[in-house]
């Protein structure tokens, strides 16, 4: 049996009036189960826009009323908690800022206790899987059935391919743990960039997930926050379009391909490690030159190439494979740095 993915749409913030209906009419035209926007937008430095505030609400209650779709946004606080439940959104959902901090958790699920409201709870920004679960059971303890949730990558420190780590492990683990759970995925703020967002939903749906929630803007270029991350109404159609969907009979018969999924999300990551790897080799060559050091100083490898080997056999690695890796890294940094040392220096 083949399902159909929930599918969350709308614009990262709610900036005007105008921009919330366009994009409302736009979406009312195919199918999505929620529209999306964020009202109050907790931003990681002050003085960027921070979303419109409560004036916004009655333009999302404007767009269910014109166009008839459900309507939903993020809470961090009481204060929005009683906001939304007076205008009667139809769901809210809880941003990875505040999964991170089991206090507020703990004070959004007090004050949507006996309210009969769907709550989607987003990874915390550190992969932390024990902090995710926490705030799900804080929830639960508050009696709050209808919850979903939400992966969305998390925080890396250095540049990457992605805007957040999508650490695919960590939603399968939480999904192992919590089986009944809807588990969806935000590829937009994974990504952080509009055109990687269909490689990671289509991934999304072939690790059976139940559906995807997408920022879309009507004019994504002119959006004031994440406006490279967002698509218009038109493009998420067509990604949508694009989107192969397998049975869940087909999951069953073909448990492998979680596995080679996994695989191929770490062969990715060790990419990014090793050029990391090399661009250190690469700084190192530049100082030995500086300083008419010689390239290769044998005492200082032998000592580095036995501790990783030691460190590979207490991982249950073997010896010759360790060996013949390091050694392969090894030889690549020397080529590194020997380019550094045969490249003329540049005159001031």
């Amino acid at each position: 049996m083949q399902v159909t993915p929930k599918i969350i749409a709308g614009p990262c913030s709610a900036e005007s009036r105008e921009q919330v209906l366009s994009t409302a009419k736009q979406l009312a035209s195919g199918r999505i189960d929620f529209f999306r926007s964020g009202i109050w937008k907790p931003r990681t430095r002050p003085g960027a826009f921070e979303g419109a505030g409560n004036v916004a609400l009655d333009w999302m209650l404007e767009a269910r009323d014109k166009y008839g779709l459900k309507i939903c946004t993020e809470v961090a606080n009481p204060e929005h908690v009683e906001a939304v439940l007076k205008k009667g959104f139809d769901m809210v959902w809880v941003g990875a800022r505040s999964t991170a901090n089991p206090f507020t958790v703990q004070e959004i699920s007090e004050s949507l206790k006996g309210v009969d409201i769907p709550v989607m709870i987003k990874n915390p920004t550190n992969p932390d899987l024990k902090l995710w679960i926490g705030a799900v059971e804080r929830f639960q303890y508050n009696g709050i059935r209808d919850i979903s949730v939400i992966h969305r990558g998390f925080s890396v420190y250095e540049k990457q391919r992605y805007r957040n780590n999508p650490n695919w492990q960590i939603a399968l683990d939480l999904k192992k743990e919590l089986p009944s759970m809807p588990l969806l995925c935000d590829p937009s703020h994974i990504t952080g960039r509009r055109h990687l967002i269909f490689d990671i939903s289509q991934k999304a749906m072939d690790l059976h997930y139940d559906g995807l929630m997408i920022e879309t803007h009507c004019n994504p270029d002119k959006a004031l926050t994440d406006s490279k991350q967002q698509i218009s109404p038109k493009e998420l159609f067509e990604l949508l379009e694009k989107l192969k969907l397998r049975s869940r009979g087909e999951f069953m018969d073909d448990q492998l391909r979680e596995f080679r999924l996994e695989l191929n999300e770490i062969d990715r990551n060790l990419i990014d490690l090793l050029k990391k790897r090399m661009d250190i080799s690469e700084q190192i060559g530049s100082y030995k030159k500086d300083l008419n050091r010689i390239i290769f100083q044998k005492s200082i490898w032998e000592k580095a190439f036995m501790d990783n080997v030691n460190n590979a056999l207490d991982v249950n690695l073997s010896e010759e494979f360790a060996s013949q890796l390091f050694k392969l890294i090894h030889q690549e940094s020397i080529v590194k740095q020997s380019k550094i040392f045969l490249n003329p220096d540049e005159e001031d």
